[in-house]
């Protein structure tokens, strides 16, 4: 393994020798990413079922540690719209000591994942099912918004189904006060990014509507009305309450986390070097944001990871180093500890505006549509797992849909991989060649499961039972150990007919695997050409069967 591999970026920047000049630069950039990160820490807070509190705790300690420990240069940590929904199921279900701990386990997890070199696996999750599961993700926030966007005081379920009969069994109760304030707030929002989107278009929204609310009187509910204590500062940390129960019946869930982590964080690292032309180191990326998920959960904070939108802030404010993301989480504490009462004038309106715009951009409308022009397949799975995951359960529409696509892969695989006869007319002075009761097959492409049965069926399509059949193998990059005993029952089978197998032109891994799997193939480490085994068919020792 490279050690290098495992060496945080931060530790890599300062060894290339780190001065004034770029320490202002990435400070600039820090200010301006916490700026931005601020407003979408509490709400997303407010979103997964906690409070504001939470939200910023988490982007303090989790975003400092994934900057400090990770394996990319510019991401920023912090919570995420990913998690909402799974956050909120868990405190629905086990409440928030069940959430601290299920966020610690899905942190070891990562750890674990990490330096197994699961990093370079995260990129095999097909696009219709990541973007599946994350349009899903953004009609169900969107939904957990709409009560406080209306001004609805009803409690409204997790359900997805229910929660909207919630709502129109509430909607006499509504606030015209909310929702001018929510209307307000999304046409500023959407005015601030259109025409001068360089402004922190967030912060500015929701001081707007804090100073407006209150100059106006308006009776529209604020933070502080709905968190009335909510003391400023990071608490001390402290080990959640753990019982094999607990762990056990919170541990789909902690792997629910730590892929959505995972997923989302390379995901941001890969848009951060296309940025910046930089490199991340993946394994050391998913050990970062492991510490950071163990460390936020110690002191009371939610899941975490690589934020998309705020890490390309990061970039496009000019952050050159993991610096900038350690000088905005020590700004974000800033925040809190100074500006505690401000926050509590922001109306839940104005916060609920704010998450309906993260769920616009998490759902990525304009790729969802693209997909829906892909060939059936995939817009079978994209349709699914985007289903699933409002319907019945994220963890569900996740194994589902990783689960369809590698069928779905495996399927094409086998229609582009298989045995068949040699044209005659492809190469004729090698066929001319070849002595009456001789038969020629060509493997193309990996033999796997997926194909292993084309093997035996051959047999069958050879019709007369040949003397000898030449399996051709110079285009078999690949073998696993079911396609391994397809071959070994058609040598078997054929040489129960009496017909003798020559494997030529053999790869390094079909042979080693072959010969360590049977020793009768041991013989056969020796590739042989096609010409060069038409030359042989009369020598029984050189035979491979």
């Amino acid at each position: 393994m490279n050690a290098g591999a495992f060496t945080p970026k931060l530790i890599t920047a300062l060894r290339e020798g780190y001065g004034l000049a770029r320490f202002r630069v990435d400070f600039i950039a820090g200010l301006t990413v916490a700026i931005v990160a601020l407003p979408l820490a509490m709400a997303l807070g407010i979103a997964s079922g906690a409070s504001p509190r939470e939200g910023l705790i988490t982007a303090v300690v989790a975003g400092f540690l994934i900057s400090a420990l990770g394996g990319s240069r510019v991401q920023i940590g912090g919570p995420t719209g990913a998690f909402v929904v799974v956050v909120a199921g868990i405190i629905a279900e086990h409440g928030f000591p069940g959430l601290i701990l299920a966020t610690l386990m899905a942190g070891i997890i990562l750890i674990v994942a990490g330096y197994c070199g699961v990093g370079r696996l995260m990129r095999f999750v097909p696009m219709p099912v990541v973007t599946g599961f994350t349009a899903g993700i953004a009609v169900i926030i969107a939904s957990s918004q709409i009560g406080d966007f209306l001004g609805l005081h009803a409690d409204a379920p997790v359900d997805f189904l229910e929660k909207w009969a919630a709502y129109l069994r509430g909607l006499d109760g509504f606030s015209a006060a909310a929702l001018g304030t929510g209307l307000g707030t999304l046409a500023l929002l959407i005015g601030l990014r259109r025409f001068v989107p360089r402004l922190p278009a967030y912060l500015i929204v929701i001081v707007a509507a804090a100073i407006a609310a209150a100059w106006l009187g308006l009776p529209v509910e604020t933070v502080g009305d709905r968190f009335p204590a909510m003391p400023a500062g990071l608490p001390a940390p402290h080990l959640p309450d753990v019982s094999l129960a607990l762990i056990r019946d919170l541990l789909p869930s902690a792997f629910t986390i730590a892929f959505l982590a995972g997923i989302e964080a390379l995901l941001s690292a890969v848009v951060a070097d296309g940025m910046t032309g930089y490199r991340h180191r993946s394994g050391q990326e998913l050990v970062g944001m492991g510490v950071a998920n163990i460390a936020s959960a110690l002191f009371g904070g939610l899941p975490a990871t690589g934020a998309i939108a705020r890490t390309a802030t990061n970039v496009r404010a000019g952050a050159r180093t993991p610096v900038a993301g350690i000088v905005h989480a020590l700004f974000l504490l800033g925040f809190m500890l100074v500006a505690g009462d401000l926050i509590a004038l922001v109306p839940m309106a104005t916060l609920a505006a704010v998450l309906l715009m993260v769920a616009w951009g998490m759902s990525e409308a304009g790729r969802f549509r693209a997909l829906l022009r892909s060939d059936p397949g995939e817009r079978a799975l994209l349709i699914l797992t985007f289903l699933l995951t409002i319907f019945v359960d994220l963890t569900v529409a996740i194994g589902v849909g990783v689960t369809l696509a590698a069928l779905f892969f495996m399927r094409r695989m086998s229609e582009h991989a298989g045995l068949a006869a040699v044209d005659p007319e492809e190469e004729p002075e090698q066929r001319d060649r070849l002595p009456p009761g001789v038969e020629v097959l060509r493997f193309t492409g990996p033999i796997f499961f997926g194909v292993a049965s084309e093997m035996i069926d051959a047999l069958r399509r050879v019709g007369e039972r040949p003397t000898a059949i030449v399996l051709r193998m110079e285009l078999v990059p690949y073998i696993d150990a079911t396609g391994a005993n397809a071959l070994e029952t058609f040598v078997r089978q054929a040489k129960a007919g009496g017909t003798e197998i020559w494997l030529c032109g053999m790869q390094r891994q079909p042979l080693d695997l072959l010969a360590r799997m049977n020793p009768a193939f041991a013989g056969a480490r020796r590739a042989l050409t096609y010409a060069g085994a038409l030359g042989r068919l009369g020598a029984p020792d050189r035979q491979f069967t």
